[in-house]
């Protein structure tokens, strides 16, 4: 059983460290999957061999003997997501370790939208700013069982990116751009000079700009 008091390794390191091939195949999925170290990729690893081992022992069962047990394991791979329904045994001999990346929180989170990245994902996972069916999760690893892909939200308020901002400004852009037409109907020869300055400001990234608007006579140009 081991020590209670100390983790157990749920992985097993690779045989020969320095197989060529090996570290290329491991160097681009830390890349694609935004990992923090290859351990994650050897923890996925262990999960595909448990199973896959489990599947080879189940070929040479009887008949009647192996129809149950096959079902129970595909259906168990189908509730974790790994599989499809209506999978085989021959499907799950030839499970991946992307099959698994693919079901972490982490990855979910990018794909979902949510992060303009897979870097930027983790950082909003650990920095809790993810929920899970309506609890906080700070593990990146976290593998999503089929369908709480769809149970991902923000934990309180959504978070500010940098594609949200960009909308911000484009929309603010705009009302500048109404209200200089405004101001020109207007009449009003203040406003209507200082609204292109407060323009280039905003497609500029200026977060200031918006309160240039008001001081060049917003509430003139409202009226």
């Amino acid at each position: 059983m081991g020590d209670p008091h100390k983790l157990v390794r749920k992985y097993e390191p690779p045989r020969h460290p320095w197989e060529k091939e090996r570290i290329e195949e491991e160097n681009a999925l830390v890349s694609e999957y935004g990992l923090k170290n290859k351990q994650e990729i050897w923890r996925a690893k262990a999960i595909t061999r448990k199973y896959r081992h489990l599947a080879r022992q189940l070929v040479g069962l009887p008949s009647d003997e192996k129809a149950s047990k096959e079902e129970k394991l595909i259906s168990k791979l189908v509730r974790m997501g790994l599989l499809k329904p209506g999978a085989t045994l021959d499907d799950v001999l030839s499970m991946r370790v992307s099959d698994v990346l693919n079901r972490r929180l982490q990855t979910q989170v990018w794909r979902s939208g949510m992060a303009k990245s897979i870097g930027q994902s983790r950082q909003f996972v650990t920095h809790g700013h993810i929920a899970l069916n309506g609890a906080r999760v700070t593990s990146p690893g976290a593998l999503l069982s089929a369908g709480s892909e769809e149970k991902i939200r923000w934990y309180s308020q959504p978070i500010v990116t940098i594609e949200s901002k960009k909308q911000q400004a484009e929309a603010a852009i705009a009302a500048a751009k109404a209200a200089e037409s405004t101001a020109v109907k207007a009449g009003d020869e203040e406003a209507t000079e200082a609204v292109p300055d407060v323009v280039k400001e905003l497609a500029s990234g200026d977060d200031g700009a918006s309160e240039k608007i008001s001081k060049a006579g917003r509430k003139k140009l409202a009226t």
